[in-house]
């Protein structure tokens, strides 16, 4: 199953290779390109999710306010409310789920194409889907006296930047994301979406920084290079703005009142 998206990457990366004069960073610095302007599409998707989101915040406010005191009350209101504005709770972190899979194809291709081992090399023989490219392996995997293949702990004193460029850049690639609303439970706590947002904005920067700190230096320039794309598409990406409070009201519940029935009058 891998192999269908594995392999249109390691060819991708190799052909590119053969492209730029045998540079195996420039390969990949394309390649990332190329990747994050295919994805494209799920960047706005999240933005239309966090505009939806920003637009339904000062009913949802309004309902927190009337149903704090019932909390399973105001968990079934909230669903109402989204489900009637046709609006994803966790549609922000979706398109950044999506893509784990597409992560995970992409550092198996950079390994692979990189090919450290002999068994590596056999293994990007049989995965190359142009005939024609065999000739270039193995690819040149040095690179400003580093070896791609190896952690930046097997590599000289200056490849310890990358890891540190990974975790700034992937904070700073989270803080220029669209963010949802800031709306709380009926505990007085951060809602699911919110809460979500924040635990991936605090973990994700510790995650791949420590992901580049064990694995090659490869994947680090990848990680970097996509997280400065990624930052100019959400900088360059229309942001979601919310309308006026005024504009959306919630409508109170109120009994309705009894008017009094006429009284019949006696006919003698």
């Amino acid at each position: 199953m891998w192999d269908l998206i594995l392999n249109p990457f390691v060819t991708l990366i190799t052909l590119l290779y053969s492209m730029l004069g045998n540079n195996i960073v420039l390969a990949i610095v394309v390649f990332t390109i190329l990747i994050r302007v295919l994805t494209y599409p799920l960047t706005i998707q999240q933005q239309r999710s966090m505009r939806a989101q920003q637009e339904v915040a000062p009913k949802l406010k309004k309902l927190q306010e009337k149903y704090k005191n019932d909390r399973e009350k105001l968990a079934q209101e909230q669903m109402a409310l989204y489900k009637e504005a046709g609006v994803n709770p966790l549609g922000g972190c979706l398109p950044m789920i999506i893509q784990f899979p597409i992560l995970i194809a992409l550092y198996q291709a950079i390994i692979y194409s990189l090919a450290s081992t002999p068994t590596q090399l056999i293994g990007l023989s049989g995965r190359l889907l142009i005939p024609g490219l065999d000739h270039l392996i193995p690819l040149n995997n040095v690179w400003l006296g580093m070896d791609l293949t190896l952690p930046p702990t097997s590599n000289p004193i200056w490849a310890m930047a990358l890891p540190l460029l990974v975790l700034v850049t992937t904070w700073l690639q989270y803080k220029a994301m669209p963010q949802p609303p800031k709306t709380t439970s009926a505990d007085g706590k951060p809602d699911q979406a919110q809460a979500m947002t924040q635990s991936m904005g605090t973990m994700m920067p510790l995650m791949f920084g420590f992901f580049s700190l064990s694995f090659s230096v490869g994947l680090s320039i990848y990680f970097v290079v996509g997280n400065i794309i990624g930052i100019i598409q959400y900088r360059i990406t229309p942001k979601p703005a919310a309308p006026p409070p005024s504009e959306i009201v919630v409508e109170e519940s109120k009994p309705k009142r009894q008017e009094p029935k006429p009284s019949k009058a006696k006919v003698k």
